[in-house]
């Protein structure tokens, strides 16, 4: 797979945890091993500047994900095609906001946002019920078999 991660800014995270995220859901879901993903750290600034520009909604967020070639997980028979499954923008600063309020380190919440943002990629939503339960439980069970592996 590949995974690139590009760090715009000061804060110090471990991108090796980070891509090695994507890693862990893209395998788990059966991804082809030629898929393509790119990860961009960004300031509140530039984020709020693109929650604008695509979702019309003012204010930095904490993630947004930009689908590419609308592949979807696969099965161990039949995995994803080899594609580009898209771009990352993650904000650190917000991510950190968010981690002080949940009660929990800053690398928790980026690896959250992380596979929050890959299941997004792969055509994951949270706009229903029934889809947001899905989606939650999934990420919960993704992040929690990385961590657990990571540790």
């Amino acid at each position: 797979m590949s995974i690139e991660l590009l760090n715009e800014t000061d804060a110090k995270l471990d991108a090796a945890r980070i891509i090695g995220a994507v890693r862990h859901v893209l395998a788990s879901l059966h991804v082809h091993p030629d898929a393509e993903v790119s990860i961009v750290l960004v300031d509140a600034a530039a984020i709020e500047q693109l929650h604008v520009q695509w979702l019309d909604i003012p204010g930095p967020t904490d993630v947004l994900s930009f689908p590419m070639d609308e592949l979807r997980p696969g099965s161990p028979e039949h995995p994803t095609p080899p594609g580009m499954l898209g771009d990352i923008v993650l904000c650190p600063e917000v991510a950190a906001e968010r981690a002080s309020e949940a009660g929990h380190e800053t690398m928790h919440e980026v690896l959250l946002l992380t596979v929050h943002s890959t299941l997004h990629l792969l055509g994951y939503d949270h706009a229903e019920a029934d889809e947001k339960r899905e989606m939650f439980e999934l990420q919960d069970r993704l992040l929690a078999e990385f961590e657990a592996a990571d540790a």
